[in-house]
C-alpha cells in the first residue's frame, strides 16, 4: 500500500507539472504575438515646447508627440527617459538608449558618429524686439546692440560669430523664457532663439514681442531623431512613420497645437 500510494502521488505530482507548464505556453503566446518592440528614448526635457516635464513629471511637447505618432505608424513603442544634455550622445552609444529626441540639430560632424532620420522640424533663428521698437530690422543691425540668447543655442553661436565670442553685449540665460523676459530690462535690445520657441511664447505674450525673421542672414537648420550608427531597422521604422504622418495630415494638427498655422 504505501509503494501504491507513493506511485500514484508521483504519477500526480508528474501530471501537475505538465498542465502548468501547457498554462504557461498559453499565458507567453499573446506578448510573443504581438511583435511590437519598444525601444528606449533619451530625452533632455528642458526645452519648452519641444521637450519638457508638466506638473505629473511627465517628458511631453511637439519633439514628444511627434515621435508618438511616428512610432504608432513605424510599429513601434517608445519610453522616455529624461537625460540630460551633457553625456546623452554616450547613452546611445552605450546601448543605454536606443533614440535620442531632443531637438538635435543635424550637423554633417555630428552623422560620423550617428544616425539621423529624415528631418521632424526646421528651426530658423528669429530676432525679438520689444513692441513698437524701430531700431533693428536685419541680423547685422544687432551690431553694437546687447542681446539675450540661450546658453549653448544656436542663436548664441550666431550671436558670437556676429559680435565676438567674448563680446559683453551677448547676455546669456539658462533658457529662452528667460532670455525672452529679459526684454521687459531696458539694458537688453533684443534676444534671438528658435522660432519654436519664439512662436510659442508669443502665443502667451502677444502684445509684448515683435519678431524679426532675417531669413537671408540666419541659415535655417534641421531637427533630426537620432539612432546609434549603423542601426539601419531602427531608422527605417523611423522615417517610415515621418513619411506617413507629413503625408496624412498627423504632423499638421500637432503642430498647430504648439506653433499655429505654418
Amino acid at each position: 500500500m504505501v509503494r501504491s500510494f507513493s506511485r500514484s502521488l508521483l504519477v500526480g505530482l508528474l501530471l501537475a507539472i505538465v498542465v502548468l507548464s501547457g498554462c504557461g505556453k498559453k499565458h507567453e503566446e499573446p506578448a510573443a504575438a504581438s511583435g511590437v518592440k519598444e525601444y528606449v528614448v533619451g530625452t533632455d526635457a528642458a526645452y519648452v515646447p519641444f521637450e519638457f516635464q508638466n506638473n505629473k513629471d511627465e517628458v511631453v511637447g511637439f519633439t514628444v508627440d511627434i515621435l508618438n505618432a511616428v512610432a504608432d505608424k513605424g510599429g513601434f513603442k517608445v519610453r522616455y527617459v529624461n537625460t540630460p544634455w551633457e553625456g546623452i550622445f554616450s547613452t546611445l552609444e552605450q546601448g543605454d538608449r536606443d533614440i535620442i529626441a531632443s531637438s538635435v540639430t543635424i550637423t554633417d560632424e555630428r552623422k560620423h558618429s550617428m544616425d539621423f532620420s529624415e528631418p521632424y522640424f526646421v528651426a530658423r533663428q528669429l530676432i525679438v524686439i520689444r513692441q513698437h521698437s524701430s531700431r533693428i530690422r536685419t541680423f547685422h543691425d544687432l551690431k553694437g546692440k546687447t542681446v539675450a540668447v540661450q546658453v549653448g543655442t544656436t542663436g548664441e553661436k550666431a550671436m558670437q560669430k556676429l559680435l565676438g565670442k567674448h563680446n559683453s553685449h551677448i547676455k546669456r540665460f539658462d533658457s529662452m523664457p528667460l532670455a525672452l523676459r529679459s526684454l521687459d530690462s531696458c539694458g537688453i535690445d533684443a534676444a534671438v532663439g528658435d522660432n519654436g520657441v519664439i512662436q510659442n511664447y508669443e502665443k502667451t505674450h502677444p502684445s509684448m514681442l515683435t519678431i524679426v525673421d532675417d531669413r537671408e542672414s540666419l541659415v535655417p537648420e534641421r531637427y533630426g531623431f537620432v539612432v546609434k550608427k549603423g542601426n539601419r531597422e531602427l531608422l527605417d521604422k523611423i522615417n517610415k512613420g515621418i513619411k506617413t504622418i507629413q503625408s496624412d495630415g498627423t504632423y499638421d494638427t500637432i503642430y498647430r497645437k504648439y506653433f499655429g498655422n505654418r
